[in-house]
């Protein structure tokens, strides 16, 4: 990529334990990237929403859904060039306390940085910085999911919001502020929402714009394992969810869980020239570039729900900003 703006990858979530953790052991580090693995090499960074502990921990919690991957899988993310991951999610803490530290651990071995949990609230909340080429990206990282696991000032967790509290807006919008003053580019990772809502609701549109008028440059939501609309607002990106990447969820035949966007960012330091959508298809536990049908559900479902916000995305898949 070229040496004078930054490409930035971001998608949706990526759980790469349960049945890909297996086809992973028995078909290598490899396997769940399919042919996306070009493009997420040829990027500068890339960031997505880690749906997994990587962890040896047997101290599973009660719970509908438990992921964990073993920790050798961590090399399937570093294989991507994952940059960083966001940790603010439901499912971090699966397998305990235990399970999250191992989890850090495991990312810090491999060089990845991590947003969004930590062994107390101030660390919780500490965000991500991203150097490459002089430049710097902040991440950081929240989410609405499993509030009895919010960390707290003695208690390891996630950093938890609830953006119906006020202390907690504030807060978030807080950081956000504090951050724009020491990066080039600020993310905002949110995990939140319920499941399979293809709108965002009216109070998270509007804390997105809050967030953005704060300073955040770019909002990376995901939860809803469907992808929905993209705003640009104040000539930033608000990704309102951004799907499922890698999986091997139960197929929602109307919704289409299974498809989604690589989003490739091209910006520098003074603004966010384009976006870029990649439709993206997960089948047999890997994610591919989706093609033919498939291709065209994406970019004509993403062009209808963005209209709703006077976004225009072209048949290409493109956004221009500037």
């Amino acid at each position: 990529m070229s040496n004078k703006n930054i490409y930035l990858g971001l998608a949706g979530d990526v759980m790469i334990g349960r049945g890909v953790n297996e086809v992973i052991s028995r078909k290598g580090y490899l396997y769940p990237l399919g042919n996306v693995l070009e493009i997420l090499r040829r990027t500068d960074i890339n960031i997505v929403n880690l749906e997994t502990a990587l962890t040896n921990s047997n101290q599973e919690v009660p719970k509908v859904f438990n992921f964990k991957a073993s920790p050798d899988k961590v090399k399937t993310l570093a294989e991507a060039r994952i940059t960083a991951v966001s940790l603010a999610n439901n499912h971090i803490l699966d397998f305990s306390e235990k399970g999250m530290v191992e989890t850090m651990h495991t990312l810090q071995a491999a060089g990845i940085k991590y947003a969004g949990a930590g062994l107390n609230e101030e660390e919780a909340a500490q965000p991500a910085i991203i150097v490459k080429n002089n430049f710097r990206l902040g991440l950081l990282s929240f989410t609405d999911n499993e509030r009895s696991w919010a960390a707290r000032p003695n208690y390891s967790g996630i950093n938890y919001i609830d953006i119906s509290n006020s202390n907690d807006k504030r807060r978030a919008l807080s950081s956000v502020k504090q951050l724009r003053k020491d990066v080039d580019v600020l993310v905002v990772s949110l995990h939140w929402g319920p499941n399979m809502r293809e709108e965002p609701s009216a109070p998270f549109v509007d804390f997105a714009h809050q967030l953005v008028e704060e300073g955040a440059d770019i909002i990376h939501g995901h939860s809803a394992h469907i992808f929905q609309a993209i705003e640009v607002y104040r000539n930033k990106l608000i990704l309102y969810d951004t799907g499922d990447f890698v999986d091997d969820y139960a197929l929602n035949p109307l919704l289409r869980n299974d498809l989604s966007f690589f989003f490739l960012v091209e910006l520098n330091k003074s603004k966010i020239i384009s976006l870029k959508l990649i439709p993206v298809t997960i089948s047999n536990y890997q994610v591919n570039k989706a093609i033919n049908k498939d291709y065209t559900w994406s970019i004509k479902h993403i062009q209808q729900l963005s209209a709703k916000f006077s976004t225009i995305v072209s048949d290409e898949g493109e956004i221009r900003l500037t």
